[in-house]
């Protein structure tokens, strides 16, 4: 009986499930992928706070689970990820606590799986830290696509209030967060369709000279960190070098003197240039924008490229929204209209690009 006892403890240790023998793979195994700003301080546990950064991984077998954790920075105001298997349909989660093991998928046909594990919600939400996968096994993973896009901007980059899918705005005992979803925002979305990698440097509220809500950041100063939303930790440049970066700021300045708004916004190109020689610069209007903050922008960053052009920058251009999008949460895009800023902005980058 003993014995027997010891047998089962042991396959339970092992991972045993109906699915057939497991094992857990470490967070740092080679055939993880990470995209995004990584802290990579502790290898074990790779922690990202970024929205939209995501992992990525191949499995065989018809069962999967990963082990998570959560910062829990403001106690039960718990991240939320999108799943992505294969070529189903993405879901959404909610983590439940400080360590979370979940359950991606079971009994799926055998053979090898792709996952994509993204964060949906933002840097001020806290990190997410990954800590292993439990499969049969892991597989060599396919070359990241070769394409890569960075999107820098403020809520509207993020996600926030974008998804009511489960939780509309408003509703009572609701989080301000429970609405975010990055892996749907434009951004991501467009680098699907290009066929690209993405990273996504955005902050809600944030701006190029003047935040809202009472935020002490703006972008440039914060720019170099892993966190933009605080951490002090910075980022390595070369572990992502972008074909093209966005840049959508200004709805948080709302309408200013351009002269300094103007001269902001040059300097923070230049700075830049400085980070990517060779990526191709592209300014964007808010999406969020009134008409007439709209005219303002379009004002601004038209003295803007002018300007950079005249002092030699090349690789630079602009592109304009058609239509205000607000129909999500606080005034944000919903999930249809990123899908609408998407189709003009991978339209705009399919010509710009020659993609």
């Amino acid at each position: 009986m003993k014995k027997l006892l010891w047998l089962l403890f042991t396959l339970l240790c092992a991972g045993h499930t109906f699915a057939g023998q497991t094992r857990f793979y470490k967070a740092n195994h080679t055939y993880i992928q990470y995209t995004g700003r990584v802290d990579y301080g502790n290898p074990m546990k790779p922690k990202f706070w970024a929205s939209g950064a995501y992992v990525q991984f191949i499995f065989k077998g018809s069962y999967c689970a990963v082990q998570l954790n959560d910062e829990m920075l403001w106690g039960n105001v718990l991240n939320y990820l999108e799943i992505k298997i294969d070529d189903q349909p993405a879901y959404r989660i909610r983590l439940t606590g400080k360590e979370n093991h979940v359950v991606l998928a079971k009994n799926l046909p055998k053979g090898n799986h792709t996952v994509l594990i993204c964060k949906n919600s933002e840097a001020e939400n806290g990190y997410v830290e990954m800590v292993g996968v439990t499969c049969e096994e892991l597989v060599k993973p396919m070359a990241k696509p070769k394409r890569k896009i960075e999107f820098i901007g403020d809520s509207i980059t993020c996600g926030a209030g974008s998804d009511e899918s489960e939780v509309k705005c408003g509703t009572k005992g609701s989080s301000w967060h429970d609405q975010h979803n990055a892996y749907f925002a434009y951004g991501p979305t467009t680098a699907r369709a290009l066929k690209a990698q993405w990273h996504l440097s955005s902050v809600s509220g944030i701006g190029l000279m003047h935040s809202c809500c009472g935020k002490k950041i703006v972008m440039p100063p914060v720019f170099d960190k892993i966190n933009l939303a605080g951490d002090t930790v910075k980022w390595d440049f070369s572990r992502y070098q972008p074909d093209v970066v966005t840049i959508c700021l200004g709805q948080n300045d709302g309408i200013q003197d351009s002269v300094k708004f103007t001269s902001a916004y040059i300097g923070f190109v230049k700075e830049l240039r400085g980070y990517y020689p060779q990526a191709k610069l592209i300014l964007l209007s808010s999406p969020m924008a009134s008409d007439e903050l709209k005219a303002a922008l379009i004002r601004y960053i038209n003295a803007v490229t002018t300007s950079l052009r005249q002092s030699g920058e090349k690789n630079i251009g602009s592109c304009f929204f058609s239509r205000k999008s607000f129909k999500g949460c606080g005034g944000h895009p919903s999930l249809a209209e990123h899908e609408q800023i998407a189709e003009e902005l991978t339209a705009y980058l399919k010509k710009s690009m020659k993609w």
